[in-house]
């Protein structure tokens, strides 16, 4: 079982910026792959980014790509979401998520954080 636990949300004004963590412990497999995904109030949850563990391979929501970066620091067991130019449609409750495989399909991550809400005010 993998425990994942995100910090770092907040509110900002649009334009700034935000870095989101998401620790991960447990039972980790080499092969886990991290997703990062956010759904607003109405909405469903949309996909944002996802990296492999081992080797770093990375996906992008094109709604996001050239503003987010998602990263990881394996010695921590920790994954990263740096979030620049945020804008008011960015405002969202936040998850990270543990899966097999890199995939944008919430459907294919086994394991969610407890979500951590951004604001991002205009």
């Amino acid at each position: 079982q993998v425990q994942l636990v995100e910090s770092g949300g907040g509110l900002v004004q649009a334009g700034g910026s935000l870095r989101l963590s998401c620790a991960a412990s447990g039972r980790i497999p080499s092969t886990l792959s991290m997703g990062w995904f956010r759904q607003a109030p109405g909405k469903e949850r949309d996909f944002i980014a996802a990296i492999m563990r081992f080797g770093g391979r990375t996906d992008y929501a094109d709604s996001v790509k050239g503003r987010f970066t998602i990263s990881r620091d394996t010695a921590k067991n920790t994954y990263y979401l740096q979030m620049n130019s945020l804008k008011p449609e960015d405002t969202a409750v936040y998850y990270c998520a543990a899966g097999p495989r890199l995939s944008p399909s919430p459907n294919e991550y086994e394991h969610w954080g407890q979500g951590t809400q951004v604001t991002v005010s205009s």
